[in-house]
């Protein structure tokens, strides 16, 4: 009786084992996908079986399913979307599994105004901006709220000199520093723009300063391109309204996220305009050099670093700037190089395209002046927001549909494009890219090499330059005063 005791326990602890060797193998080869919920179902449903044999096995067990839930915790997540476009690079992109299928998971509860900023994605909670000066915290899975915190009255349209956003608030994407838990967002509140950090947990205000420079007309400027957030400072963009009014320039401000030290400042040296405005703002290399690209400047005559692609360092002094051969024509023709952010797409290469719709691979390095770009060729029939990256292949938004550029070493080609329609910047998930047709509101999702369309979802009505944002299994996407997740299914 012994012996048959002493082999049941053998047997049972050979069988725990297998199963635990069966989940650890599962959970790396498959994270993030259906397997390994079925995988975490098997350790539990062992659990169950052996709990009544020994306490040593109940234990080992019970430790198991502990570390299961951990890893399920960590593999839904997937990567954290903290900033435009998930990195400072703006490459975004999310590496999952395959996805085998997508629906809609929730829809929120109407939001108090309007969202511009793209929702940005940390573990469980979901952050969403409104021009109503609000910030939100909803939960991932189920979009409930977890918090809300209000920064003032939004500024209404009539008291601006010009624009299309009324009222005016928050637009510009706010940032998270992880380091902190504190989530950075300029409000527009009282005709002054201010940058707060907000408790991730709570929503409490931890800080609060001016974010404006000297001399800054405020009622001629807009805070539109998205924060940045590099080596404890945080970087925020302005450029002018819609309509072109009053004497606004582009300008980048930066402010320590721990509060101490003064602002650095940088202001394009052009007569008047030249705002940075793309919804991406600017791309940080590894060096921390800033990348911008601003819009036409006001010269007719004088080269003042109007439609240029500009580099800075991180405490805002100009290391060089490239600018098209046709700058002048783009001056005069409102024909905005900036009207998408730099992408870093190398080591020391960059790509940029603007309303034209030409794309220019720059050497980061040295950026080339005046037509010292590496490659040109024409894309599309206009560029607009920000791209996203999967490897060689760049992904550009275009009023004529969303391009997909296979990138060389020293040029560019077209890959594949999508029907013609006005493309929100993209953003990419595993094998999946994700563009939303601004002017009709629908979610496309196409796959990454060959384009073929793979999903579509009609959204409600969208703002100007909409894009998703990816985390915690899902694509959340902005619509107008909602946001809807809808979850991926991976296997």
């Amino acid at each position: 009786m012994r012996r048959r005791n002493a082999a049941l326990v053998v047997v049972v602890l050979i069988a725990v084992l297998a199963v635990y060797s069966y989940y650890e193998l599962t959970a790396t080869t498959n994270e993030g996908s259906s397997t390994l919920s079925t995988s975490i179902s098997s350790v539990s449903s062992a659990t169950s079986t052996t709990s009544s044999l020994t306490s040593t096995i109940t234990s080992t067990t019970s430790s198991i399913t502990v570390a299961s839930t951990t890893v399920s915790s960590q593999s839904t997540t997937g990567g954290n979307w903290t900033t435009y476009h998930a990195d400072d690079a703006r490459v975004g992109y999310e590496d999952v599994a395959s996805i085998s299928s997508v629906g809609l998971s929730w829809t929120s509860a109407m939001l108090d105004g309007a969202v511009y900023a793209e929702p940005l994605v940390l573990g469980d909670s979901v952050f969403i901006a409104t021009e109503n000066n609000s910030v939100y915290s909803l939960d991932a899975q189920t979009g409930t709220v977890n918090w809300k915190t209000n920064l003032g009255a939004p500024v209404p349209g009539n008291a601006l000199q010009c624009g299309d956003i009324d009222p005016s608030g928050i637009t510009g994407t706010p940032v998270v520093d992880t380091s902190s838990d504190v989530i950075f967002v300029v409000a527009f509140s009282d005709l002054h723009h201010f940058l707060y950090g907000l408790d991730l947990q709570t929503g409490a205000i931890v800080s609060n300063r001016s974010a404006e420079p000297p001399n800054f007309v405020v009622t001629a400027q807009q805070q539109r391109s998205a924060l940045s957030l590099s080596d404890g400072i945080v970087y925020i963009p302005y450029g002018g309204l819609a309509g072109d009014c009053g004497a606004y320039h582009g300008w980048v401000v930066g402010l320590t996220a721990n509060g101490t030290g003064t602002m650095v400042v940088y202001q394009v040296p052009s007569q008047r305009e030249s705002g940075i405005w793309a919804p991406s703002g600017a791309a940080i290399g590894s060096s921390g050099t800033l990348y911008i690209s601003d819009g036409n400047g006001a010269s007719d005559t004088k080269f003042d670093l109007g439609d240029s692609v500009i580099g800075l360092t991180p405490t805002l002094e100009e290391t060089g700037f490239f600018a098209p051969s046709n700058w002048l024509q783009l001056n005069e023709g409102d024909g905005d190089l900036g009207s998408v952010g730099p992408s870093i797409v190398g080591p020391d290469t960059l790509f940029q395209i603007g309303k034209q719709g030409v794309g220019y691979l720059l050497k980061s390095s040295r950026l080339g002046g005046i037509g010292g770009q590496l490659f040109s060729g024409s894309v599309c029939n206009g560029g607009y927001g920000g791209t996203a990256q999967d490897e060689s292949l760049l992904f550009v938004p275009c009023t004529n549909g969303l391009f997909a550029l296979q990138l060389g070493s020293s040029s560019f080609g077209t890959r594949w494009h999508s029907t013609s329609f006005f493309a929100g910047p993209p953003i990419v998930t595993g094998s999946v890219v994700w563009t939303v047709d601004t002017s009709s509101s629908v979610l496309y999702g196409y796959d990454v090499s060959s384009g073929a369309q793979l999903y579509s979802f009609q959204l409600g009505p969208v703002v100007h330059f909409c894009t998703p944002s990816a985390g915690d299994g899902s694509v959340f996407v902005a619509e107008n005063d909602v946001v809807q997740a809808f979850g991926l299914t991976f296997g």
